[in-house]
């Protein structure tokens, strides 16, 4: 566990990630390659609805500053600075976009062992002001997030949340889209390497009085080999089988049916990520 509690954006991490993460419906092929001097190029082809696409990235670290940038086939750069410490404690995000560059913001995250701050802005001339504040330590977090927009001067997100973080378990309720809703959700370790889990998860929105429960989980096969599925009370079944295959490079095999109307074509992705 860390230090403290965590940011904001840490509540119910853990469940998203077993019901989204490596979820996919296109095909993907990754390639990094590493220099001796540390810097990493990943070139990504991805196959959408029969169109391609392709981005090129590259990553530099020196010390305790990170950089990033990322060219897309539409030319479009994105660049990414990131520096620690700063001031002591801290990390410092700066985030550029060519040519939209009003989209670009820098952000800014404070660490202490009982509480975490993030503060970040657009870098334009009446930029959108977030703010989240997380208490706690890292087996009890509570925290709270907003957004203010000052050419209006008005208030457009505002979530509150709490988590809490066991060694086998942690569990999360968050309140928000101002709060229309609240999602709990809970996660269930099955072995200590921590590879194997159980998920649940349900939001209730209050404006429509909907409400969507999804269950999952991932299984560790073996060392290489982990399988992951998710199913909703709307009938919406993910599969998804994940292979380490020689060094670090890893094959994604995904797919995701509608059970209630199995005449519909499912959608299957497929991403190769191949690292040296």
């Amino acid at each position: 566990m860390s230090k403290g509690p965590g940011l904001f954006s840490d509540i119910g991490k853990k469940a998203k990630d077993l019901l989204t993460k490596d979820y996919i419906s296109d095909q993907k092929l990754s390639i990094s390659t590493t220099s001796y001097t540390g810097v990493a190029l990943t070139s990504t082809a991805v196959k959408k609805g029969g169109l391609s696409t392709g981005d090129v990235a590259t990553q530099y670290k020196y010390n305790n500053i990170l950089f990033d940038v990322k060219v897309d086939t539409a030319s479009n750069v994105s660049t990414t600075f990131t520096f620690a410490d700063i001031i002591p404690s801290s990390k410092t995000i700066a985030s550029l976009k060519f040519p939209e560059y009003n989209t670009s913001k820098i952000e800014v995250q404070y660490f202490h062992p009982h509480a975490t701050l993030t503060t970040a802005a657009a870098l334009n001339q009446s930029p959108a002001v977030d703010l989240s504040v997380t208490l706690g330590t890292p087996t009890f977090a509570l925290g709270a997030e907003a957004s203010y927009e000052t050419s209006t001067g008005k208030l457009t997100k505002y979530n509150a949340g709490i988590a809490v973080t066991k060694p086998e378990s942690c569990a999360s309720i968050i309140l928000g889209d101002k709060g229309d809703t609240i999602k709990a959700s809970y996660v269930h370790h099955l072995d200590q390497l921590k590879r194997s889990a159980a998920v649940a998860e349900i939001t209730r929105r209050f404006s429509t009085n909907e409400n969507t429960f999804t269950v999952g989980g991932s299984y560790a096969v073996d060392p290489f080999t982990t399988v992951k599925m998710r199913l909703n009370n709307h009938g919406n079944l993910g599969t998804l089988l994940q292979h380490q295959l020689l060094s670090k490079s890893i094959l994604t095999i995904s797919s995701e049916f509608d059970t209630k109307a199995l005449e519909k074509t499912p959608k299957f992705g497929v991403a190769l990520a191949l690292k040296p």
